[in-house]
């Protein structure tokens, strides 16, 4: 796994893609720390900047949540929960606002379901951590 810098992909697109690789493969599994910048500029031969870069791009996937002081770790599957929505509801996804993102306690590049029910009630789940199901027929 390396990285081509005469290739006309940026070069944090690379190194984002070698560690998304990492990631679905299982090599780094949920809850694993990414290596170091030190160790990822090594690995690589590439600049912190680029490092930062890659980093962000995975950040903003939701394949990553960053802690300062703990590192970065592959974020964990969360359990979903079903929501049932009624027939004639209305589902749309987006990104979070700030506040949101806050009360939701999102990680970056998490979206939100917007679900407008028919009674006009409008609900705002996170993105990965539910199922949205339709009532059973009988």
């Amino acid at each position: 796994m390396t990285v081509d810098q005469r290739s006309h992909t940026p070069v944090y697109v690379q190194v984002a893609d070698l560690l998304r690789q990492r990631i679905e493969s299982g090599e780094l599994a949920p809850g694993a720390t990414l290596p170091s910048e030190a160790r990822l500029t090594q690995e690589y031969g590439i600049g912190r900047e680029a490092v930062r870069m890659a980093v962000s791009l995975l950040r903003s996937e939701g394949l990553v949540s960053t802690v300062r002081g703990h590192g970065t770790r592959v974020r964990e599957i969360p359990n979903r929960r079903q929501v049932e929505v009624p027939p004639g509801s209305r589902i749309t996804a987006r990104m979070p606002s700030g506040r949101e993102r806050h009360e939701l306690q999102l990680d970056e590049g998490i979206p939100v379901l917007v679900v407008r029910r028919p009674d006009g009630q409008t609900e705002i789940l996170p993105g990965d951590q539910v199922e949205l199901t339709t009532p059973a027929d009988d």
